[in-house]
């Protein structure tokens, strides 16, 4: 069975159109990359889960907050990097500077025997679709043309 993830992609209107909020993946893989190297906020589930709730559980532990709507548009599911994803979209606004990140231990450098904790989302991001589609790592961009469709009619 493929491992299954579920997430919240929060939307807003913005001064030049329509943008996404999406956080940069933590830990030292990640440090030195932009484009392609940020996610929906999102996360593993099991199979006897509720993938919304687990949704809502990832967003407030990767951002520090709970989701800042209540409507949710489900747009789908969408196998990516070997998971089944399920993501929903919220309209609502929310402070990227301020959002804070649960973290994770890593052994590193590697083989070093030395334990870090790193954040899961080390920054979060307002970006327009454009943008959005250069940030995001491939397996997620067909989320935005999802969104587009839910939202705007295309």
């Amino acid at each position: 069975m493929p491992r299954t993830s579920a997430g919240i992609l929060l939307h807003r209107r913005g001064p030049a159109g329509r943008e996404v909020l999406l956080g940069h993946m933590g830990g030292p893989f990640w440090s030195r990359k932009d484009d392609g190297a940020w996610s929906i906020p999102k996360g593993e589930h099991g199979p006897d889960e509720d993938p919304l709730a687990v949704a809502h559980r990832e967003f407030a532990e990767e951002l520090g907050s709970p989701v800042p709507a209540s409507d949710l548009v489900p747009l789908g599911q969408l196998r990516a990097s070997g998971k089944v994803l399920t993501i929903w979209a919220a309209e609502g606004d929310l402070d990227a500077a301020a959002c804070t990140s649960n973290t994770f231990e890593l052994e590193w450098p590697p083989r070093s025997g030395r334990i870090q904790e790193f954040p899961e989302i080390d920054r979060a991001a307002w970006w327009g679709i454009d943008d959005a589609r250069t940030k995001l790592v491939r397996g997620q961009v067909p989320f935005l043309d999802r969104l587009l469709a839910a939202v705007e009619g295309g």
